[in-house]
C-alpha cells in the first residue's frame, strides 16, 4: 500500500513538472516578441556601457590628466593663479573641472581648485569647489571636508566649521586626518565657549591616537578647556 502511495506521489510530481513546463513554454511562445525585446534592451545597455567606457571615457580620462599635468606642477610650486586658470597652453583646474567633469581627473580638479582658493584667501570660492569634489570614503575626501571647515573658520562661521570637522573625522578613520580634525573641532568648540564638548574631542584624540603629535599634545588642551569650564 505504501509503495503504491509513493508511486502515486511520483506520478503527481511528474505531472506537475510537465504542467509547469507546458505553461512556461506557452508563456514564452505567447510573449516571444516582448522577451526578445527585453533581452535585446539588456544587451544594448551592456554593450553601450562598455563602449562608453572603452571608446569615450577612457580616452577622455587620459586627455584630462594630460591637460591637468601642468596645473599640478604649478600647484606644487605654489603658483596658485596659474594652477587655477592655466597658462595659455595648458588648462587650469577650473577649466579641467568644467570640461572634463565626467572623469575622475575632472573630479580631482575640484579638490585642487578648492585648496588653491583656500591658500589664496578666496574662502567662499574654496568652499564652492571643495563641495563639488566627490571623495566619499577616502582619506582625500576627509581632507576636503576638513578644508571646508578651515574655510568656514576663516570666515568666522565657527558653527559650520565645527560641523565639517566632525564630518571629516567620520568620513575616514585613520591616524593621519582623524586626530587633526578632532583637535580642530576642539579648537572650534572652545571658540564657541563649548568647553565640555572641546574636552570630549581632545579626550578622543588622547585615547584613540596617543602616538600622533596631536595625541601627545592633547593633555594640555584638555587642561586648558577644563580651566575655562570651571
Amino acid at each position: 500500500m505504501a509503495k503504491k502511495k509513493i508511486e502515486s506521489e511520483k506520478d503527481e510530481v511528474i505531472v506537475d513538472v510537465e504542467q509547469v513546463y507546458s505553461k512556461t513554454e506557452d508563456f514564452i511562445n505567447e510573449n516571444q516578441t516582448v522577451i526578445i525585446g527585453v533581452v535585446g534592451a539588456i544587451i544594448a545597455v551592456v554593450v553601450g556601457f562598455y563602449a562608453y567606457n572603452r571608446v569615450y571615457l577612457e580616452p577622455l580620462e587620459q586627455e584630462a590628466h594630460g591637460q591637468m599635468f601642468m596645473a599640478e606642477l604649478y600647484f606644487q610650486k605654489d603658483s596658485f593663479n596659474l594652477a587655477l586658470n592655466g597658462d595659455g597652453n595648458y588648462l587650469g583646474f577650473l577649466d579641467v573641472a568644467d570640461e572634463y567633469g565626467s572623469t575622475s581627473a575632472g573630479n580631482l580638479a575640484h579638490y585642487y581648485a578648492g585648496i588653491s582658493y583656500l591658500r589664496t584667501g578666496a574662502f567662499e570660492e574654496a568652499i564652492g569647489e571643495l563641495k563639488e569634489f566627490d571623495g566619499a570614503g577616502e582619506m582625500l575626501g576627509a581632507v576636503a571636508l576638513g578644508a571646508i571647515g578651515d574655510a568656514y573658520m576663516e570666515l568666522d562661521n565657527v558653527a559650520e566649521a565645527l560641523s565639517y570637522y566632525e564630518i571629516a573625522v567620520s568620513e575616514s578613520d585613520n591616524d593621519f586626518t582623524s586626530p587633526i580634525y578632532l583637535q580642530k573641532a576642539g579648537f572650534a568648540a572652545e571658540k564657541e565657549g563649548k568647553f565640555d564638548k572641546a574636552i570630549d574631542y581632545y579626550t578622543q584624540v588622547k585615547e584613540k591616537y596617543p602616538t600622533t603629535n596631536e595625541g601627545r599634545n592633547a593633555e594640555k588642551y584638555i587642561a586648558r578647556a577644563e580651566a575655562n569650564l570651571n
